[in-house]
């Protein structure tokens, strides 16, 4: 079974809000065994929305439509989709008298206004919003193939989206589909590019098995979504299991985490995999001016791995901070392997740590030359055996050479605690 989502707001097509909805609502629906094939976004126009919901609804089984349904006269979802249906719009009188008392309790009386949102198509049906003002809608759309749509239409405002749903729309849909389930697992890699992890993955890549295997790129992140389908939740889970195995064996150690871990959170659990004796860590950064810090700390329970960290920007604060030579800056400059060995070193010493990253670099979007050009970044780890710099050389913004810069250190820690070469 295919569905699409429609997401209606001019907000969301000028890009002045992030379309959140349409996410939330593909993971509910794959978790029933609805594919979303397609996420849709319109304005807040009537003959558009009719148009986007004739359209879709030639193409899905299940249509789920977000917004448009408030007070104001930007708000036709409700009218472009009689439109769509061909039918008048009819007031439900039992809605309207939920709304006139939702006013009550408050001591206000209902504004004319809000009487538009207890008008539906003729033929459909209301669903209850039990978190504010606008009915919800379920109808059906007739295919010309033969056939028909359901449609459902809910609230833009996420916290009555979600009740809707999951009040009055999921249960339905659940018990019409069965034991059909499309389960999911994000796995999370970070060193190689996309195409280089595509490659180690081979034929698990192929789009004609199930379950299906696929790549994603984010902040810097390869990520590998694996979805199985099946009759029962029991067979799609061990199939997930199966593939998410099989990827775990091509990828190796490039894996690091699943699901909503991120690469600090992982190397936290490996700083405490010893209980007896947490391993501390602490930072020294110049071009992420504590970019690394916080990401560490972003993790909860950072507290017992994470020292502190120093943001060195200035020479003179490398100098005077972390003991870091002056005759070092002078001869090879900030931004060097020797200096950043040294901030790594000082911090390390300072802290009373077992780890420390230290990072300067070129972020730019000026202050590079010929031989350090913008995006040069050198990155150093002290640990327990010893000390070890390396320089790259990160294409993109400031934005990302700061990011790509902090991941990377992060990187290097994690792979020395396992013993690992890091790939580059």
């Amino acid at each position: 079974m295919n569905g699409i989502i429609l997401s209606i707001g001019d907000e969301l097509v000028l890009g002045q809000t992030v379309d959140t909805n349409s996410a939330w609502i593909s993971v509910k629906l794959a978790s029933l065994g609805v594919r979303v094939v397609q996420h849709v976004t319109v304005a807040d126009q009537l003959d558009a929305i009719r148009d986007a919901i004739i359209a879709a609804a030639e193409l899905c089984d299940v249509l789920v439509i977000s917004g448009g349904l408030g007070p104001t006269a930007d708000d036709v979802t409700r009218q472009a989709l009689a439109a769509a249906m061909n039918v008048d719009m009819e007031l439900n009188g039992g809605w309207l008298a939920t709304i006139e008392q939702f006013f009550q309790q408050r001591g206000r009386s209902m504004p004319e206004i809000n009487r538009v949102q207890a008008m539906i198509p003729r033929g459909a049906k209301c669903i209850e919003n039990t978190c504010g003002t606008a009915a919800g809608i379920a109808a059906r759309l007739a295919r010309t193939g033969g056939g028909t749509c359901q449609v459902y239409v809910v609230p833009g405002v996420p916290s009555e989206m979600k009740a809707m749903l999951e009040l009055s729309v999921l249960p339905v849909l659940a018990e019409r589909l069965g034991g059909a389930k499309i389960l999911s697992r994000v796995l999370h890699t970070f060193g190689l590019g996309e195409s280089a992890v595509a490659e180690m993955l081979g034929d698990l890549m192929d789009r004609r098995r199930n379950p299906s295997v696929g790549t994603t790129v984010s902040n810097g992140l390869v990520s590998i979504r694996v979805n199985s389908s099946a009759a029962s939740s029991e067979r799609a889970r061990e199939m997930l299991e199966q593939t998410a195995a099989a990827c775990r064996v091509a990828l190796g150690d490039l894996i690091f985490g699943e699901g909503d871990q991120s690469l600090a959170s992982a190397v936290g659990e490996l700083l405490m995999k010893n209980r007896d004796r947490v391993a501390q860590m602490a930072t020294a950064e110049s071009c992420t001016g504590g970019l690394l810090a916080k990401m560490l700390t972003d993790t909860p329970g950072s507290s017992r791995y994470f020292r502190g960290g120093w943001v060195t920007y200035a020479n003179e604060s490398k100098i005077q901070w972390l003991g870091v030579p002056a005759e070092l800056i002078e001869k090879h400059g900030a931004v060097s392997e020797p200096v950043v060995l040294a901030m790594a070193d000082g911090a390390k010493k300072i802290a009373g740590a077992d780890y420390a990253l230290a990072i300067s670099g070129v972020a730019g979007p000026d202050g590079g030359t010929p031989e350090k050009p913008v995006g040069t970044v050198c990155i150093a780890l002290a640990g327990a055996t010893g000390s070890r710099a390396m320089t790259f050389k990160f294409p993109g913004t400031r934005d990302w050479i700061r990011n790509r810069s902090a991941l990377m250190a992060l990187s290097m820690l994690r792979y020395d605690i396992l013993g690992r070469v890091m790939p580059r």
